[in-house]
Formats: C-alpha cells, structure tokens, sequence
C-alpha cells in the first residue's frame, strides 16, 4: 500500500530540485509542469510540450527515481500529457529589457550567517567576507572553485547580500554564465549591445556563477574578457565560481590570466564535525529536531558535498512530518539507505594501523605488539586489531602474526569485543571513526 499519493511525491521532488537547480532553469524546466487531474495510481504529469519531458528525463533521471515510485519492471512509473495550448491574445512585441543592478536574484538563505564553517572552507569564507566589507580594494578578482554542492554559490550570493547591506550605493549584479550569455545573444539580436556594455560596466560588484559554461565558445569569451579588464582598471570588485581551478578551464591565455590575478581560493569536502553542523543548521531551518547521534549517523553515511545533505534532510523532513514519527537511526536507514556512500579505501597497512592507534592512546608500537595484559595496552591493541580485521583484506592468520606473533583466535577475540562494544559506547565509536578517518586520508 502506497503512503504517499503521486502528487505528494511530485511535491516533494519539486521542494528537492529548488535547492539543486538554479532559479532559471527551475522556472524553465520544472516549474512548468503540473500533476495531471487523471493521475491516481501513477504519477501522470502535464507538460507544454515534448521538449520540457525530455530535459526533465535526460536530466533528472536519478534525482526522480529518488522520490517517484517504480513500476514491476523497476522503471519509472510516470507518464506524461501535452496540455491543450491556451489561447492568448497578441501582445505588442516588448522591447529586450537589461536588468537592473541590485534586483540580481540573490538566494535570500545565502548569507554569511547561514554559511557553517569548517576546515576545508575557512579560507574562502574570510576571503569572501573581506570582500564585502572593502569591494575592489581586497582580493581582485576572487576565484572560488570546488566540486558540486560544496557552497560555492553560498558564498557568491553572501558576498551579494553583504554588499547590499552595508554598501548600499554600489551596484552589485549576480548572474550565472548562462545567463550572461543568454543576454549576450539577446542584445545581439536587438542590435542594443551598447545598451549591455553600459549596462556591466556601470557595476561595482559582479559575480558570476559557473563560469565553466564559457569554455569552447571563443565570442562569448572574447566578450567577457573586455568587460572583466575594463571594470578591474576602474577597481570595480569581480567575484567568479567555478567547479575546477583556473589552469583546467579551456578557455584562452588572456582569460586565465585575468582570472589569476587576484586571489584562487579552494572549497573543500566538509570534514565528519562540519557536516554534523550543517544538518543541524538545516534541521532547525526546516523546524525538525536531529539528535547529535541521528545528526552524525547521517554525515558520516552522505559525505561528498552539502547538496546531497540537504537533499537527504528535504527527503527526512517531508516522511517524518507525514508520517508523524520522530527521527531515529532506524527511520533515517529506512528513508535513505539508497543515497548513503562508501569511502573508496585506499591501500592500508597494519603498520599505519599500529601508528595511529598508538598516537589516539598514548601507547608505543611496540607496547601494543608486546606480550603486556595491562589494561592501557590491552585495550588499544584490541582496537588495532579490530581496524585491522576491518580494513585490510588478508588472512586472520597473516594479520595476527603481525602483532608480535599473536594467533588468529586472539585477533578474532578482539574484533568481536570491539564489535560488541561499538554499538553502547559512544566514545569508542567516535574513536573508532577518527582512526578510519585518519587512515583512510
């Protein structure tokens, strides 16, 4: 029996694809489209025309079979309709408008305040923050890049929202490469590129998302480039996000060396701590109470970037409401199994293993690797010998061997009193978990 209607899970897809998409391409491919009057069993969707149902297939294919049902045959159960064409009167043809600085779609959640600083990203969120506070005269220009979901629009649209507030007669613009082109080919056509030259660089504050898009398109370049040098001569502030750093892009000479003159800043993958932090931040955004344990039973499972946290916590938020439960272990491994990761293990020693044990507990390699029964050394041998079981691929009998002649019984013995133990001792299970961590990395 279903819990949920069509509608429902449509609802919750198209919560899930705001935060994933950019505000255009939401309003051009998805919002569009709307749940069929017919639909009861399977979801029946009514689009404007065949090609908004291909770009959402094409497109969005895993990100649906996230949240719509399948059918016997493990398929999408979802079909589509044309809507019948409304009809409208002519309108007079209107005149291609150039938008206007500080009405720039700046995301409102996207702000310095809403921003959970970790390790990996502490560098690039004081660069960001010095730029709002002294446009064009910290870091110009500021080249943010990193992989998907890491935060990088956050701080583009923070740099935004900062501006605004504290410099409010600068003109700040905040534009995707997307769009920039779309606006390039569009006063092309109306013959009005004058009109978007005075436009740019009128700004004191540009910030462009993604400029990977302008890659293989030599005019676009050519064009962004004259507008990037003539508003850096004048100290006007440009702020650029990319998903690889400066060198990678295929784009021209000229280009990337504009692009490195001011500052590269990298956003990293948030360690175990910071994604913990960011669930809760969200958490309490939406209204739903995480415990510390649920909190870190999620981030230590979904781990690549921050979109897939709140995707998982969008998905969590919409059962637990509708369902009227709390949210436990077990419903976050029921909701979401299919969206945790595993980390790629690379190639572990039992030395390693001994190294970091013996730092975590103060003991010597070779206290752990001796004959000593006291409790101090026991115990974090236990722990070696567990890590080892666990994360290397070899013999019992080979890997006992390894800690001074043990047999395989004893390695045995120790890895399921670890075992036992992980699941009522919290300090060891986090333990545990920094020991992998720090082998792993």
């Amino acid at each position: 029996m279903l819990t949920k209607t069509p509608k429902q899970s449509w609802e919750e897809f198209t919560q899930f694809m705001q935060d994933c998409c950019t505000a255009t391409e939401y309003q051009n491919w998805i919002a569009p489209i709307k749940v069929s009057a017919n639909a009861k069993e399977e979801l029946i969707l009514e689009v404007p025309n065949i090609f908004v149902q291909e770009y959402l297939l094409e497109n969005f294919q895993k990100q649906l079979e996230n949240f719509l049902p399948l059918n016997s045959k493990g398929k999408l159960a979802l079909s589509f309709e044309i809507s019948a064409p409304t009809q409208k009167k002519a309108a007079p043809a209107q005149k291609l408008s150039t938008p206007e600085p500080n009405k720039s779609s700046l995301n409102t959640s996207y702000t310095f305040e809403h921003f959970i600083e970790g390790p990996s990203n502490q560098f690039v969120k004081s660069a960001a923050f010095g730029i709002g506070m002294r446009p064009g005269k910290s870091y110009n220009p500021l080249f943010i890049h990193g992989g998907v979901g890491l935060g990088k629009t956050h701080l583009l649209h923070a740099i935004g929202h900062y501006v605004q507030q504290h410099h409010k007669r600068m003109k700040v613009h905040c534009i995707t490469t997307e769009q920039f082109i779309n606006d390039l080919v569009g006063h092309l056509r109306s013959k009005s590129m004058d009109k978007m030259k005075r436009f740019y660089r009128s700004l004191d504050v540009l910030l462009v998302d993604d400029i990977q898009f302008l890659e293989n398109r030599l005019n676009f370049e050519e064009e962004f480039c004259n507008m990037f040098e003539a508003l850096i001569n004048q100290s006007k502030q440009i702020v650029i996000t990319c998903d690889k750093p400066p060198g990678q892009l295929k784009l021209s000479e000229r280009m990337i060396a504009r692009m490195e003159w001011g500052l590269v800043a990298n956003v990293g993958v948030p360690d175990l701590e910071t994604r913990v932090a960011i669930i809760q931040h969200k958490a309490e955004q939406k209204g739903i109470k995480i415990s510390h344990r649920v909190a870190f039973f999620i981030a230590e499972r979904i781990f690549n970037n921050v979109r897939q946290l709140e995707g998982a916590l969008n998905r969590l938020t919409a059962y637990s409401r509708m369902m009227g439960l709390d949210v436990t272990e077990e419903i976050v491994e029921s909701t979401m199994s299919e969206l945790f990761q595993k980390a790629p293990h690379k190639r572990v020693s039992v030395d390693n293993i001994l190294k970091s044990v013996a730092v975590m507990f103060g003991v010597r390699v070779s206290d752990i690797c001796g004959s000593s029964r006291a409790k101090n050394v026991a115990f974090p041998r236990q722990v070696a010998m567990y890590l080892a079981k666990e994360m290397i691929n070899d013999s019992l009998i080979k890997l006992a061997a390894s800690f001074g002649g043990k047999t395989h019984s004893t390695l045995l013995h120790a890895w399921k009193k670890i075992s036992n133990q992980l699941g009522s001792d919290e300090m060891l299970r986090r333990q545990i978990q920094m020991a992998r961590r720090n082998l792993e990395n």
